[in-house]
């Protein structure tokens, strides 16, 4: 069986073609666990309370020549949400407030990313929480730290948004609506 010009051009083509996409599919870096976190902070009767997820995976695969065409995923086990005592710790994974038999994992995807001055990226993406899924932007910086990338950024979310709080917790009288989410996150 014989191949035409024809067709072994498209086949070293399609090949030349696959073989220069495995470098983009290879960018993806790997999350240093030890060194990442994601924290947030929020009121409870007006005193700032910080608290941690413990559990978190991100897929981030960044072009320093090309931010535009940057991608991450990041999914948290809210399980794994630390308020530093094990008793709060069981209250808030209830129905009322993150319902993780229901919703064990809260995910941000991104649609895009912008480069803005100083090494800043814009980012825009879908946050879900709790089952209910919205449409965010936030600043994230980026920087290099020896063979490191390190991402950090803040993200200003209301609680009640995603029903976090529900029933008599949807007072914000006591546990504030506003929730500040905080990351650093460092990929090798």
């Amino acid at each position: 069986m014989s191949i035409s010009f024809s067709k072994k051009t498209k086949i070293i083509t399609a090949s030349l073609l696959l073989a220069a996409s495995l470098p983009a599919l290879a960018a993806i870096a790997k999350l240093d666990n030890a060194k990442s976190k994601v924290t947030i902070v929020f009121k409870q009767m007006n005193v700032p309370v910080d608290a941690q997820f413990k559990k978190f995976s991100a897929a981030i695969d960044y072009n320093t020549a090309k931010p535009e065409a940057s991608t991450a995923t990041v999914d948290i086990d809210v399980a794994s949400f630390d308020l530093g005592d094990p008793q709060y710790n069981a209250e808030v994974l209830k129905k009322e407030w993150f319902n993780t038999a229901q919703f064990p994992k809260a995910s941000f995807v991104s649609t895009s990313m912008k480069a803005g001055a100083n090494g800043v990226l814009n980012v825009s993406g879908k946050l879900t929480i709790k089952g209910k899924t919205t449409d965010i932007s936030f600043p994230l910086t980026v920087k290099k730290e020896g063979a490191n990338q390190v991402f950090d950024g803040s993200l200003p979310i209301k609680r009640l948004t995603y029903n976090i709080g529900e029933g008599e917790w949807k007072d914000t009288g006591m546990v504030a609506d506003e929730v500040v989410i905080k990351f650093h996150v460092v990929t090798q």
